[in-house]
């Protein structure tokens, strides 16, 4: 028969209560007396429930994740980021995907309700965004790449405009004047951020040089498909920079099929710098998102706010890219 917590009580000679306050580490407890109830639970191996624990305590010590999507080896990434910051603090993950589906995440949000002390929250859909405050559930949360930073409401996220303007750049003084882009979903903020940040450089750096915009979806099968359009199209660019890594990936198939050399015969670029790209032939330059510092940044930020409270001065944090240059690019280097 297993030890219960009015087992320990009885043997120390005190409450109930007093036993839950020693074992948990209150202050209010003498010392004598916490070290008696501790060797006395020693002794008789006396291991709480974590259930009830939980509920005395309001403390579950399992972190919440909510992500549009579990597929693929950006989210792979993230995780292991997210995960190894909560190994190191003892803690559990509790994790969940609406699949894309924006109208799918309340109702993730709400599974979450009472089953976690603090929340990491993906939700990178421009529709809704405003209205997202509504499904947050009440305790810590810290959004990941949001599409509306929402003041005093603690987000990291990436400089994705910034990111996709640098590799325009790259590509110009590799000598490319035109530049195809595979954009990603419409609704998508780091999507519509790197668009802008590829039409901006455009404008910038080659005046009168008009946008040339493929449609994507973030998937291998999408920049595929761009590759082929480019390869039936009339007018070949000099060089294609996809929106993220799985697109141009996609892309470089689609050109392989049809004889079109990289970069001999075209350049390519994507971006994420997901663990694949440098293990494909050509090795793709990309923009480096250190993805599985994303998730441990959102995890330790959520950490600190729990323990310190929100600090609005500093609710938004931007991690910057970096350029890797490969031989995709057709501007020599490695990385």
């Amino acid at each position: 028969m297993s030890v219960t917590i009015k087992d320990v009580a009885r043997e120390a000679n005190v409450s109930v209560a007093t036993v839950s306050r020693a074992l948990n580490g209150h202050p209010n407890v003498a010392e004598d007396v916490r070290q008696r109830v501790l060797g006395i639970a020693d002794r008789l191996r006396y291991s709480p429930h974590h259930a009830a624990r939980s509920l005395s305590s309001r403390r579950t010590q399992t972190i919440g994740v909510v992500l549009p999507d579990l597929y693929g080896e950006f989210f792979s990434e993230l995780m292991r980021g997210i995960d190894q910051v909560a190994r190191e603090r003892g803690l559990h993950l509790l994790v969940s995907s609406y699949h894309g589906n924006p109208r799918e995440q309340g109702a993730a949000l709400r599974t979450m309700r009472g089953r976690v002390d603090g929340l990491l929250l993906m939700s990178p859909f421009v529709a809704g965004a405003e209205a997202l405050a509504a499904d947050l559930p009440p305790m810590p949360v810290v959004l990941m790449n949001p599409a509306l930073v929402v003041e005093g409401q603690a987000s990291v996220g990436v400089d994705n405009h910034g990111g996709a303007m640098a590799m325009v750049r790259h590509l110009v003084e590799a000598g490319h004047r035109s530049i195809a882009f595979i954009a990603g979903p419409e609704d998508n903020f780091d999507a519509g951020e790197r668009l802008r940040g590829y039409r901006d450089a455009l404008s910038q750096l080659l005046p009168g040089v008009e946008p040339q915009v493929l449609p994507g979806d973030f998937g291998e099968a999408s920049g595929h498909r761009a590759g082929q359009a480019l390869l039936e199209g009339p007018q070949r660019p000099d060089a294609v920079f996809a929106a993220n890594d799985m697109m141009a990936l996609g892309c470089l198939f689609a050109f392989s099929q049809g004889g079109l050399r990289v970069p001999g015969d075209i350049a390519l670029a994507g971006f994420d710098d997901i663990p694949l790209s440098r293990y494909v032939h050509p090795p793709l330059t990309t923009m480096r998102v250190e993805i599985a510092e994303l998730g441990a940044r959102a995890i330790q930020r959520l950490l600190a706010d729990e323990q310190d409270g929100p600090h609005p001065s500093r609710s938004c944090e931007l991690l910057q890219p970096k350029l890797v240059v490969r031989a995709s690019s057709q501007a020599g280097g490695s990385g």
